[in-house]
């Protein structure tokens, strides 16, 4: 079966420093006992520790839990630090942050709130 993770509901960053020698079950129960979050829903949860050169990736796809660990061999991740934060993040935040720039770019055109004319 394959995904499709482009169209997934919700991809949140989990701020601050994660202890990455926690497996599914460690980092499920950090999903749902500190943030409140449903680790089986339509998410990809984002992790990383203290060196910011590396990052896990947790989804349930429904059947079961997938965890991707990528560690960079070049550059870090600008990862936002706020300790007690879980941030909802779009498709392009999450390409900056995997390129290895800030989530929040101040020269972006940032889309409209206005309706269209």
């Amino acid at each position: 079966m394959r995904h499709d993770y482009t169209s997934v509901k919700n991809i949140y960053i989990i701020c601050g420093k994660t202890d990455m020698r926690k497996g599914i079950d460690g980092l499920a129960t950090l999903i749902q006992d500190s943030f409140e979050l449903d680790p089986y829903g339509d998410s990809i949860f984002l992790f990383s520790g203290t060196s910011k050169d590396r990052y896990k990736c947790l989804y349930f796809d429904g059947d079961g839990f997938a965890m991707l660990y990528k560690r960079l061999d070049n550059g870090k991740l600008q990862w936002p630090k706020n300790e007690n934060e879980a941030r909802n993040l779009s498709q392009q935040e999450l390409r900056w942050l995997l390129e290895g720039l800030a989530i929040q770019q101040p020269k972006a055109i940032q889309p409209s709130l206005q309706g269209t004319f």
